[in-house]
């Protein structure tokens, strides 16, 4: 295990200090046979074997005599800032308070090699300690599917690439008449992200439509960090647990009148923020989940389909990847576009998603038993929405995806979903 810590390695010198004793008593031990003291001998000589390889590791590292080790991937970034802060000669509890969080929390983080922390955290620490991630983002950014501005501080963004007037239009900022326009623009961004900017320059994973404007992506997302942000401080929300058993819960709401914004209490209640805000122009964006500056999962959705059976597809598309993939190693954002054509998605990562929000509302057991998915009658998946307890609309979604036909059922499809969430 690697020494993280001056403490650490000190109890390290007093273990290896006691292994050194126990070895030295058996090797003048004369009890018991030969082969039994030959097999003790060989484990405790590697185990200090291994005891002072880490504790060279960690002294070659304190005096700058050893090289950090250039992250080549995604992977291998958390142990090159774990070994840049060694070598740094900062504390555990000097880059938490650089961090703005506590130490406990700075110590579990290298603990568990920075597993299930979100990257724009990563990102940070790395930029604190001066390990360079921007090759690594430019190379990695390459594969189908991810992006990722690589911009290596806040003076290097093209500004003027953002969608300003649209921005304005909507009111998110004043319109700064004759001032720099540009310059106005970067500072809403700033006033927004604050110490975070990494958020907005962490790594996505965008399915969907390959020409959208990914200047107008990172806006909106940065709209919907504001208002996440906003939501979270005055609703309190609580600290987020990787605990699905509440789901049903959140299902038993889409067949009420207030079911929309009922669920959005609900997550709340399990520290999720769910936004909602229109896509910008030059994107196709239904919906995607980040994380927060404080650590809290956000779920934006657009709302580009008035449909209620179209809201509960995403927003369980995006508790898929909540649950499924954003917790399973180095956390990034998902931005899911056109997710109302599944005959398009080839992704492996989108089709777990897919399948957890069909299977969440309907689960495949009991969708093998609805009648309605071959008669095709509004009666047929009425008597089957009943039985499952699941909204009508929900079950005619489903089957018109699985038909690919978006002509059919169109009495069960019901709409009104922006008039109670997008205020």
């Amino acid at each position: 295990m690697m020494i993280l810590t001056d403490k650490q390695y000190g109890g390290t010198a007093d273990m290896l200090a006691k292994f050194r004793t126990t070895l030295s008593g058996v090797k003048e031990s004369n009890s018991g046979e030969q082969w039994h003291r030959d097999l003790i001998i060989d484990a405790l000589q590697a185990q200090i074997s291994e005891l002072e390889k880490d504790m060279k590791s960690y002294q070659l590292l304190k005096s700058g005599e050893l090289t950090v080790r250039k992250p080549k991937s995604i992977k291998t970034l958390s142990m090159a800032i774990i070994q840049a802060r060694i070598a740094s000669g900062m504390s555990q509890a000097e880059l938490a308070k650089t961090l703005g969080i506590e130490e406990m929390k700075l110590r579990r983080y290298e603990a568990y090699d920075y597993i299930g922390t979100n990257l724009a955290t990563l990102i940070k620490v790395a930029h604190i300690l001066n390990v360079n991630t921007t090759e690594l983002f430019e190379r990695e950014s390459s594969s189908q599917g991810i992006f990722h501005p690589a911009w290596k501080n806040i003076d290097a963004v093209p500004w003027d690439k953002f969608p300003a007037r649209e921005m304005i239009r909507r009111k998110w900022f004043d319109d700064p008449g004759d001032e720099n326009l540009t310059k106005v623009t970067k500072a809403y961004f700033l006033k927004v992200a604050e110490t975070h900017f990494e958020l907005v320059l962490s790594r996505k994973s965008r399915y969907g439509v390959t020409s959208s404007d990914e200047y107008a992506l990172i806006a909106w997302q940065v709209r919907i960090l504001e208002r996440a942000c906003a939501w979270i401080e005055k609703w309190k929300l609580p600290e987020f647990v990787l605990d699905r058993s509440w789901l049903p819960e959140l299902i038993a709401l889409t067949g009420r009148p207030d079911g929309l914004l009922e669920a959005r209490r609900l997550l709340s209640s399990k520290g999720i923020a769910l936004i909602a805000e229109k896509h910008l122009p030059g994107t196709y964006l239904d919906g995607a989940v980040m994380f927060s500056p404080t650590d809290h999962p956000v779920i934006g959705l657009t709302l580009r389909s008035d449909r209620v059976d179209e809201f509960w597809f995403v927003l369980f598309h995006e508790l898929g990847h909540l649950f499924l993939h954003l917790f399973g190693g180095m956390r990034y954002d998902f931005f899911d576009e056109s997710l109302d054509d599944i005959t398009i998605r080839g992704d492996k990562i989108e089709q777990e998603a897919d399948e957890f929000a069909f299977n969440a509302l309907i689960p495949e057991d009991q969708w093998e038993q609805c009648l309605s998915r071959f008669s095709l009658s509004e009666q047929a998946v009425q008597l089957d929405a009943e039985r499952l307890k699941v909204d009508e609309s929900i079950l005619a979604g489903r089957i018109r995806k699985e038909q690919g036909n978006s002509t059919i059922l169109d009495g069960l499809i019901r709409s009104g979903v922006r008039e109670q969430l997008l205020v």
